[in-house]
């Protein structure tokens, strides 16, 4: 046992830059397990700083200074943010009011459906089984009425978090920017001599999260914004908000457009019932995800290095539970990570051609 775990050891760290690797990875984690709440203005700058880098690095290449650079791309890029929220939030906050004003009325219809459900199934269901689930149903709206009141008390918190996004991050991001060669060899300067695999790995990774933050921005537009056009003409209500939900949740692999669904199928059926006009939604809400999966991604993310959608979704759950909201951001790119450390990970040909032998 203790030959088997010296030769292991031997065979996996008798690189130092095997351990540089480690020690590396192992310092990230815990900085950003224990630091990850209060640094989060950061880590979203820098987010937005892979998303502009491109930009600036076009500019740099037809004689732009790189401060000239970074500024005009920092500047558009707020300009065109504000665009889209000024021109959405109202459209959306408006939708979201409605919405929420007409559950009632929804539930009321809902309970309706079910009770008809006994008297039509007499042999499937039974009236006490209906009223069981209508119980269920209204446990859970006051559960979630609770979660909504307590997010309403905290807003004048998420404001002064808002503002500090607004003021901070955009700062942030251009320094970023403006001195990426410098803060690079400043934070390099502290890492060991021994660390070929380190940059391996991180060069690797630095242009799988490049691709990644471009794809993922463009995916969730084009989808919304597909969503949007196809709610609109098919005349679903609240269609812009429920667009933007297919968007977001674009987000989230497999586990996002199997939620949003839900919204959008009860949206479309308290306001069409069973019809033709219930079955065109979801039809090209359908035909929507099929061509995010099958054309939209394959095109965005060719670069990328395929993964299992069993391990997408582990990850998803693992980073997104220590994380959050960017762990599911960021769960492909990490679970990337994962691959990519695994793949370089040296090893000593003697060793293993010793152990099969024997």
């Amino acid at each position: 046992m203790i030959k088997m775990f010296t030769n292991w050891y031997t065979r996996k760290f008798s690189d130092p830059n095997a351990v540089t690797l480690v020690v590396i990875l192992l310092c990230l984690f815990l900085f950003i397990a224990m630091f990850s709440s209060l640094l989060m203005p950061v880590f979203v700058a820098i987010a937005i700083a892979f998303l502009l880098d491109l930009p600036v690095n076009k500019l740099t290449q037809i004689n732009v200074s790189r401060t000239s650079a970074s500024v005009a791309v920092v500047l558009t890029f707020i300009s065109f943010s504000l665009v889209a929220i000024l021109g959405l939030m109202p459209i959306i906050w408006q939708q979201s009011s409605s919405l929420v004003q007409e559950v009632p009325n929804m539930i009321t219809q809902g309970k309706g459906f079910l009770l008809t459900l006994p008297e039509k199934y007499p042999e499937i269901l039974q009236v006490s089984q209906v009223e069981t689930l209508i119980n269920l149903v209204n446990d859970k709206i006051l559960e979630w009425g609770e979660v909504v009141l307590k997010a309403s008390l905290n807003s004048i918190s998420d404001i002064v978090a808002l503002m500090v996004y607004l003021i901070l991050v955009p700062l942030m991001v251009f320094f970023f920017l403006k001195d990426k060669q410098e803060l690079v060899r400043y934070f390099t300067s502290f890492l060991p001599r021994e660390r070929r695999m380190a940059t391996q790995v991180g060069k690797e990774m630095n242009q799988q999260i490049l691709n990644y933050i471009r794809g993922k921005v463009i995916e969730i537009i084009i989808v919304g914004a597909m969503s949007t056009v196809a709610f609109i003409f098919l005349g679903l209500n609240y269609a812009v908000l429920l667009g933007v939900l297919v968007g977001l949740s674009v987000l989230v692999p497999y586990v996002g457009a199997t939620v949003v669904t839900i919204p959008v199928a009860l949206v479309a059926l308290f306001q069409f019932g069973l019809t033709s006009e219930f079955g065109y939604v979801m039809l090209a809400y359908g035909i929507i995800q099929a061509l995010d999966g099958n054309v939209i991604v394959p095109l965005l993310f060719s670069e990328a290095v395929n993964l299992h959608p069993v391990t997408i979704i582990i990850a998803v759950i693992f980073f997104g539970g220590l994380w959050g909201f960017w762990g599911v951001f960021f769960a492909i790119p990490l679970a990337t990570l994962v691959k990519a450390v695994t793949n370089a990970w040296p090893s000593t040909p003697e060793i293993e051609e010793n152990e099969s032998k024997g």
